[in-house]
């Protein structure tokens, strides 16, 4: 075997390259015009301006909407890193060998079953219970269901891949139950919890379907309050709100890669 490459090699990287540019430039065309002088969004943009990001700024239901996307996302990545997790720990090391996989499925269901059916099942349920939509309830809820699959299969696969040695030397050393999970198991499986959570963090920022259908009276997310604003408006606002959005999601990711490293988004 030599390391030389052939043609179809060259072939094969300038195939991937130009996917890449396909997949990466509508991202890099709404960053580029949310900094565009123009009263318009048009390509290519009218100069160079942070104008529509002081619009953004100043815009209280902008603001509003943002802070409420920042509250539905934290509290989705927090209950979902306890919840998927004690998920996870259960289905991979306590529960029956003929029910791992059901409950691996079950656990899995909210990213297989489309959003929309999630949301109006929900939103019939929180009616029958009397609750409706007019609290967050509902709403944090189903932000939670869709969520808690990232955290609970990222959880699953750090404990697949965690040697169970280290446990039993904890256990021979004289460590009980509790202090071998905190000592032992959690460090170990840490990589995998915080990468759950923040990917539950950054899909939760962003859901459109749950929160259309769940949302209380007054109450919008960032996602809605962005397709209310084009529906009458078509300035560079609009693309500097979706930059807001990706530079959550690279914030995201650079945390991941400065905890636990990049490499632990390997399954």
């Amino acid at each position: 075997m030599t390391g030389s490459k052939t043609i179809w090699d060259y072939v094969f990287l300038a195939l991937v390259t130009l996917i890449y540019i396909f997949l990466m430039a509508p991202i890099l065309l709404v960053v580029v015009l949310s900094f565009s002088g123009g009263e318009f969004l048009a390509f290519p943009p009218e100069g160079f301006s942070l104008r529509w990001f002081g619009e953004l700024f100043s815009n209280a239901r902008f603001l509003s909407a943002t802070l409420h996307s920042l509250q539905l996302a934290a509290v989705s990545a927090v209950v979902n890193g306890v919840i998927g997790t004690l998920a996870a720990i259960y289905v991979v090391r306590y529960a029956p060998a003929r029910l791992t996989n059901p409950l691996r499925l079950l656990m899995s269901a909210p990213l297989l079953v489309p959003e929309i059916l999630t949301a109006i099942a929900l939103l019939f349920f929180f009616f029958e219970l009397g609750i409706g939509n007019n609290y967050s309830i509902a709403i944090q809820t189903g932000h939670i269901i869709v969520t808690f699959p990232y955290v609970f299969l990222n959880v699953c696969s750090a404990l697949f891949n965690f040697d169970r040695s280290q446990e039993e030397a904890a256990r021979s050393l004289g460590a009980g139950g509790r202090m071998t999970f905190r000592r032992v198991t959690l460090p170990a499986i840490k990589p995998g919890v915080i990468t759950g959570c923040l990917f539950a963090f950054v899909i939760s920022f962003d859901i459109f379907n749950i929160s259309l259908l769940l949302k209380p009276v007054g109450m919008n997310t960032l996602p809605l309050e962005l397709f209310d604003y084009l529906r009458f408006n078509f300035d560079p606002t609009a693309a500097a709100v979706a930059t807001l959005s990706i530079l959550v999601t690279f914030v995201a990711v650079l945390i991941v890669d400065l905890t636990v490293g990049l490499r632990s988004l390997r399954f």
